[in-house]
């Protein structure tokens, strides 16, 4: 062993797996970077003097007298404002034909905010899309995740969130996105004259999977300083948790770790809340609030990575497409924000728990309606509206397509269940009744 400028250098590798190799070392800090031949390298593992690395592109071309250098430190990402309208790679390195940014340097993934520092979340955040605002308010400091299938548009959701979204700052994290993908984020972003307010870590299928790891915590990381040093309202975006998770399940099995559930590796829960929990509002008005897509095989909601998930979160947003109207939706009835106790009422319009309750309860009844028709019964007057209804429902609120401002969407709810259905099959409270009743 040697050092050079402060660093490490080592030159005798005992073993080497296709993702892994493992030196002696001595002095050596757990999630340390270190260069394997030049390839971007952490420590995975530490057994007295033996050091497993997890070397991100492969080990493919490396031999045992490699050199490797440790860098003497976690991964780390320079914060500053410089970071507005950047896109970088998972390892905080630019990837828009930019400078390098300058500020003071952080490492990633550091603990989660002392609960004594953090406040009950209770501020509103309109995403601007009906079928979330609607049925399922969001509240700055929360962490909800997605629910969809993989050829869902979630990337459109997203994007559609990032953009309209009442947040000072938007964090995207991309996991495994394709170039296409890619691409689309960025083109949106630009032509929405947005970028000033959007920072951006991307991973995409041409990278390393396992080099997915970093891009939570270099997202959360720029969260982090956006929140507490400047006061911010942050949103991140992290899409997809299912490729994060996958890549947890790489480096597992290449350190013959036993699996857990679905192959997953049994540390996933606590690795997925370390990133979750990094949601906070802050007394001073900072808030980190984090929404996550995390895609479903099969449709499969009892997967351990959607189950782990649902345990750590605060609800879910379940996308589904609705052949009726041939759009996909926000399902309102499998979605469920925890916390819009909070603010809807409260921080919205009055009429706004009565109006949700009403639209939902309506909507139940034509999906009776809708098992009576599949099954050959006759569908009374009643019946008839309640399937008219649930089209211009899901056309006109629950559509992903559909972004309106939340009074606008109130009263859109209130045209809608006034065109089909009188004062008393409503069930709505008299005083709001009287004051917001839309039927001509």
């Amino acid at each position: 062993m040697k050092t050079k400028a402060f660093k490490k250098i080592y030159t005798k590798i005992e073993k080497i797996t296709k993702a892994t190799c493992t030196i002696r070392a001595t002095g050596i800090g757990n999630e340390e970077m270190a260069y394997v031949g030049g390839k971007p390298a952490q420590v995975v593992k530490i057994n007295g003097d033996e050091v497993t690395l997890q070397v991100f592109p492969g080990t493919m071309g490396i031999a045992t007298n490699t050199e490797v250098v440790f860098t003497g430190k976690a991964p780390t990402l320079k914060v500053s404002d410089e970071l507005r309208g950047r896109f970088f790679n998972a390892y905080g390195e630019p990837i828009d034909s930019g400078s390098a940014i300058e500020g003071n340097e952080i490492e990633i993934d550091g603990p989660s905010v002392n609960p004594v520092r953090r406040q009950q979340p209770s501020e509103y955040m309109p995403t601007g899309i009906a079928g979330i605002d609607l049925n399922n308010a969001l509240v700055t400091g929360q962490k909800i995740p997605f629910f969809a299938d993989p050829d869902q548009p979630y990337n459109q959701v997203m994007a559609d969130v990032a953009l309209k979204a009442e947040a000072d700052m938007i964090v995207l994290g991309g996991m495994g996105l394709s170039n296409d993908d890619y691409l689309y984020y960025k083109a949106r972003f630009d032509d929405a004259g947005a970028l000033d307010r959007i920072v951006s870590f991307v991973n995409t299928t041409d990278d390393a999977p396992v080099e997915r790891l970093l891009v939570p915590g270099m997202s959360l990381s720029a969260a982090e300083y956006f929140a507490v040093e400047k006061n911010m309202k942050v949103l991140v975006l992290l899409t997809d948790m299912t490729l994060y998770a996958d890549a947890l399940a790489i480096v597992s099995n290449r350190m013959d770790q036993i699996p857990s559930k679905d192959s997953m590796p049994g540390s996933l829960y606590s690795d997925l809340a370390r990133n979750y929990e990094k949601a906070v509002q802050f007394p001073d008005g900072g808030s980190i609030t984090i929404i996550a897509v995390t895609t479903l095989s099969g449709g499969d909601i009892t997967h351990a990575i959607p189950d782990n998930t649902g345990y750590i979160t605060e609800g879910q947003l379940y996308l589904r497409r609705d052949t009726d109207v041939g759009k996909v939706i926000v399902d309102p009835f499998r979605s469920l924000s925890r916390l819009k106790q909070l603010v809807i009422g409260k921080k919205t319009r009055e009429d706004h728990p009565q109006v949700m309750n009403a639209c939902v309860r309506l909507y139940a009844d034509a999906a009776n309606a809708k098992t009576k028709q599949e099954n050959g019964f006759d569908l009374t007057d009643y019946d008839e509206r309640c399937l008219s209804y649930a089209s211009d429902y899901s056309e006109k609120l629950l559509a992903i397509d559909v972004e309106i401002k939340t009074e606008k969407m109130l009263d859109t709810a209130w045209e809608v269940i006034s065109k089909y259905f009188s004062k008393e099959e409503v069930g709505i409270k008299k005083d709001v009744m009287d004051k917001y009743w839309k039927h001509n």
